[in-house]
């Protein structure tokens, strides 16, 4: 997950870095990855997060096992993976961050403002995540892990252990690995509710520090060490993943708990939730819409082939979630034949499944101490490189919109993380897991289907699929096909409208477990997913009514200045507008 990078061989002493180049205009060239496998596995690193892990295998164990791939798959096919091949075509030619990108319509910049801000809401929580998981990962260096049995301090009279539970389903009962979780953990057995938070305890604030610093020298040089980083980052899931999966086929019952997670049933399509489940996954688990891949594209050299960037790593995105899926139910048979219970007590989504079950199960392992280790430092670098992207797309964003901060980026990066540090300390309190809850429930969920919807439509209706194919023509050599086109047109626009009306349909205020959240936070989580989404009429309003550059024409002037290109300003002083033609609304 990351950003740019000089155009010099990187990590060689013996290389003397070459001077920044300019252009024919004497502006300085844009810095491009000092690789091409530093972009792919920046994007790769950014896109397979610990959503793959702890999502997509519950979503197709529940929905149909293997026949949640047809729904699935035919939206990557019609929504996926266009989106994905647009955001880095559209970075790539333009060479700006998320709101810089709007040149080509600058009434849509408030988009680019709605990502930004999306990516920054994300960082509130997400880091969160990433220190629970260095807290496990420091807990596992023990001769016995700390989630194995009933006798420790923070253990209530309600701990039971698997075996001696009757029934797992008992909302009286809850096993040592769950309770290490909520009372060792985040504590939230001293917290009352969302608004009784006391103060941030200081080992998660610890933990949460360390992520922050690694963070901040992931990204503090740009490409030059983000892009070095993901070499190790993006790289190892895939073999912690490999030696995991290599583990659990061995144990007992595993072998059933991939028969579960690859059962077909065809009935289960008859259902519209499991289309909805599938269309949200693809929404989501590709990170269109957070202004990464805009961010990220941006640093490439022009000419190179976005296409075939798009294909390779939105595939291998996918491939991840499936294989992810053979890892995380070899073990969760192992558990339901080791407890004696059905499948779908112990298969769950979430932090409760790799902070709760999977350490469970490897708890029992010969050996459990090292496979924490290994199973940590693996949520450790799926989450680190994702928040890098993240952060990236708003470092990135915000640099290229106020030229100034150029020069000044060390600094803006480390008061971004400072500022996303201190956010973030209300998620490590006693009632921490609430805010993180609402932040989760509200920051990107509707709001990032709505932003991709008016991105997409800003590209392919008011710029033009004709032009935006032009663009591709001039980098790669050849135009996308008709089928690409459409899609961008037609498909994909439809695809998110329906997928913002249902979001809005099918609301469901937040919970965790049996708390219900009071109507004040769910008001403040709605304002915090409105503040997003009103970037962009609100950025339209200033363009077309306060913009102080054309305040001395008419409106109908001001509209046709703010829908066209600002390369194409000069046609407009001649009454040349291409969006006012009907050509331009018809032609694919």
């Amino acid at each position: 997950s990351v950003l740019c990078m000089v155009d010099f061989k990187l990590g060689d002493p013996s290389v003397t870095p070459t001077p920044t180049q300019t252009n024919p205009s004497g502006e300085e060239e844009r810095e491009t990855w000092g690789k091409k496998i530093d972009f792919l596995l920046s994007v790769i690193g950014f896109a397979v997060d610990l959503a793959n892990v702890w999502r997509f295998p519950y979503l197709c164990y529940k929905n149909g096992g293997g026949a949640f791939l047809v729904p699935y798959l035919f939206f990557m096919v019609i929504a996926g993976m266009p989106l994905f091949y647009m955001e880095l075509a559209l970075g790539q030619y333009n060479r700006e961050g998320a709101a810089g990108v709007w040149k080509i319509c600058p009434i849509f910049k408030g988009v680019g403002f709605t990502v930004i801000l999306i990516s920054l809401y994300v960082g509130f929580y997400y880091n969160v995540i990433i220190s629970w998981a260095m807290f496990y990962l420091f807990s596992s260096f023990t001769g016995e892990l700390p989630w194995v049995h009933c006798n420790n301090t923070w253990n209530s009279p309600n701990c039971s252990d698997w075996a001696d539970n009757g029934s797992v389903s008992d909302i009286y009962k809850a096993t040592p690995a769950q309770e290490y979780f909520e009372r060792a953990v985040l504590h939230i057995q001293d917290s009352n509710g969302i608004d009784d938070l006391g103060r941030p305890r200081w080992q998660l604030t610890s933990c949460l520090a360390v992520v922050i610093v690694l963070l901040y020298f992931s990204l503090w040089k740009g490409v030059k060490t983000s892009g070095k980083v993901v070499w190790i980052t993006a790289t190892m899931p895939y073999v912690v993943l490999t030696v995991l999966l290599l583990r659990g086929v061995t144990l007992p019952g595993a072998i059933d708990g991939i028969k579960a997670y690859l059962s077909v049933d065809f009935l289960r399509l008859c259902d519209a939730k499991v289309w909805i489940e599938a269309a949200t996954q693809i929404c989501f688990s590709l990170g269109v819409g957070f202004g990464v891949l805009i961010a990220f594209s941006s640093y490439n050299k022009f000419s190179n082939n976005c296409y075939r960037d798009a294909i390779i790593t939105s595939s291998i995105n996918s491939l991840t979630s499936f294989f992810s899926g053979f890892v995380v139910f070899s073990f969760l048979g192992y558990m339901s034949q080791k407890h004696n219970v059905a499948l779908d007590k112990v298969a769950r989504d979430g932090a409760g499944l790799v902070f709760v079950i999977y350490p469970e199960a490897i708890a029992t392992l010969p050996g459990s101490s090292i496979w924490a280790v290994i199973f940590f430092i693996m949520l450790l670098t799926l989450g680190i490189d994702s928040a890098m992207g993240g952060m990236e797309s708003v470092i990135t964003g915000l640099i290229d919109e106020f030229k100034f901060l150029h020069k000044h980026r060390e600094l803006f990066t480390l008061f971004i993380v400072v500022a996303t540090f201190l956010i973030s300390l209300f998620c490590v309190t006693n009632g921490g897991m609430y805010v993180f809850t609402l932040l989760d429930h509200f920051a990107a969920g509707t709001s990032i289907l709505f932003g991709v919807l008016i991105e997409a439509i800003g590209i392919a209706w008011f710029y033009g699929v004709d032009r935006f194919s032009d663009d591709i023509e001039e980098m790669i050599g050849h135009r996308p096909g008709r089928y690409w086109r459409l899609c961008w047109k037609f498909v994909s626009p439809c695809f998110l409208l329906f997928m913002v009306v249902v979001s809005f349909a099918t609301f469901n205020p937040p919970n965790y477990g049996s708390y219900m959240f009071p109507a004040w936070a769910n008001m403040l989580g709605w304002c915090l997913a409105m503040s997003s989404m009103t970037m962009v009429p609100l950025y339209a309003i200033y363009k077309l009514l306060f913009d102080k550059s054309e305040l001395l024409f008419s409106l109908e002037q001001r509209l046709a200045y703010a829908i066209t290109p600002e390369t194409e300003h000069h046609l407009v002083d001649n009454g040349e507008v291409r969006q006012f033609t009907l050509h331009h609304w018809l032609v694919v």
